[in-house]
């Protein structure tokens, strides 16, 4: 049996556990494989490198869209999102595949019945989350820096502001998607936008994880019962794994050897 080769591409990349992760199921299942960290500061050398060295690979921040771009054939709800995060090698063609929207979905069950979501930031998980969240019937609000990014939701009929034109509505539940409190102790949105919109929802979620953001701790300020993201990247890698290996292991299975690179 081929020893496969697997990795994650990313920008910064130190602090993630996908290889934790993973290396966990491939050793539970009693599988021949390695999963590394691959640091990737120019998105359009990924398809290269990829196809030149692995078999399969996820792609986390900030290369999901180049790495869309870049695919040879894209499948699923991917087409849709424009933003790939996990990656096939298939004879030599690079097949893309999106697992945040529904690993997402999966953490957010606790949380019990949500209708209105607000999206800060506008890169490709929340493409992922705005898209599939639609599908499902919910209402979606996406708030970015900058309006340039907006023009992809705004096609699509989403209602979208910036930070200066900002319409405080309720909102059953918050998400922090971009980069902010990752390495830094910056807030996705201005202090005070922020305020008045956790006095307006009911929950919150970074998908950042491992790490109480400036985003979760203002959350707890206002009561507000909030999460991380490890929930989400759980989910996500577990159905990443289970693309890489063509569906032959029980989703269960793969979650329950996943679980203890979550253990402190």
């Amino acid at each position: 049996m081929k020893n496969k080769k697997f990795t994650i591409f990313g920008n910064p990349i130190s602090h993630s556990i996908s290889p934790k992760m993973h290396t966990f199921a491939i050793d539970g299942l009693k599988q021949k494989a390695t999963y590394t960290k691959t640091l990737l500061e120019d998105g359009y050398k990924l398809k290269k490198i990829f196809l030149k060295e692995f078999d399969g690979a996820n792609v986390t921040v900030p290369h999901k869209e180049t790495a869309y771009k870049l695919c040879d054939e894209v499948r699923g709800i991917a087409y849709e999102i424009g933003a790939v995060n996990t990656l096939i090698n298939e004879n030599g063609k690079m097949i893309g595949y999106n697992t945040d929207a529904e690993g997402f979905l999966r953490a957010t069950l606790e949380f019990g019945d949500m209708k209105n979501i607000l999206l800060l930031g506008a890169g490709g998980t929340s493409k992922a989350i705005a898209i599939f969240f639609r599908q499902l019937g919910f209402n979606v609000t996406i708030v970015n820096r900058s309006s340039g990014r907006l023009e992809f939701f705004k096609e699509l009929g989403f209602e979208t502001f910036t930070w200066e034109n900002f319409k405080l509505d309720s909102f059953d539940l918050v998400v922090n998607t971009t980069s902010a409190g990752l390495t830094d102790d910056y807030l996705p949105i201005p202090k005070e936008i922020l305020k008045n919109i956790f006095k307006k929802s009911n929950f919150a979620i970074d998908v950042i994880y491992n790490k109480k953001t400036p985003f979760l701790k203002l959350a707890d300020e206002f009561n507000l019962p909030n999460k991380d993201g490890a929930d989400m990247l759980l989910y996500q890698g577990v159905l990443a794994f289970d693309f890489f290996y063509e569906h032959q292991f029980e989703l269960a299975k793969i979650t329950n050897f996943m679980k203890k690179a979550f253990v402190y």
